[in-house]
């Protein structure tokens, strides 16, 4: 286990001191416990609530995102809250996720920025009913396309595969192909480029080819 990670994980145990680490073979590491939260939002009740998680957080984290499971039954998987077919949590699209933990690269952070409120509006509809009081993305693939047409700025969802599909490439080679956006410039000659490359600061170019090529139907 890597300095920086161990640094950042004996905060997060600092901070939800109910958690704590659990064997685990593969790379990285796993948490298990009680994940008690406090948190509230202008206009709407403060909630103080615990679940129990497992916490899968790989070894390259923070450039690749952990998984979360809910493990004690508390969050139906009817479809209403979004659970993954897999029985991970959706915390958020893939990229929105990405860009939080950038800039909160440790594990309290993703905690308190992704994590805490996915939990708050789980427990806030479980209360109270409706929908998510953040709002919440449209499943599946339709979800992501959509958020990340406001993250890009691109409207179609031709334009997002084929964005996610330059950062899976190296720069100098993306530079040259023609922008997504479809201005009939090559990318690195049209202002989406800084955009793009903000991402690229964010996570390795083999992310984003595992994402282009695999992620669309996770959420």
């Amino acid at each position: 286990m890597g300095v920086k990670i161990l640094k950042c994980l004996n905060q997060f145990l600092d901070d939800y001191p109910r958690m704590s680490t659990a064997p685990y073979f593969d790379a990285g590491v796993c948490l298990r416990g009680k994940f008690h939260f406090k948190a509230g939002v202008s206009g709407s009740e403060e909630i103080e609530d615990s679940y129990k998680l497992e916490i899968i957080v790989p070894e390259k984290f923070p450039q690749a995102l952990p998984k979360v499971k809910e493990t004690g039954g508390k969050i139906p998987k009817d479809g209403n809250f979004h659970v993954n077919p897999d029985g991970s949590l959706c915390l958020g699209s893939p990229l929105r996720l990405l860009k939080k933990v950038h800039t909160f690269p440790n594990l309290s952070g993703f905690a308190s920025k992704c994590l805490v409120p996915y939990l708050y509006a789980v427990s806030y509809k479980l209360r109270n009913g409706g929908d998510f009081v953040f709002g919440e993305l449209a499943h599946g693939e339709q979800g992501i396309v959509d958020d990340y047409s406001h993250l890009l700025g691109l409207p179609k969802r031709a334009q997002i595969i084929q964005a996610i599909q330059l950062l899976g490439v190296k720069k100098r080679i993306a530079n040259k192909r023609p922008c997504p956006c479809e201005c009939g410039n090559r990318l690195g000659a049209c202002s989406l480029h800084h955009k793009l490359n903000d991402f690229r600061k964010m996570a390795p170019v083999s992310w984003f080819k595992a994402h282009a090529l695999n992620d669309w139907n996770r959420i």
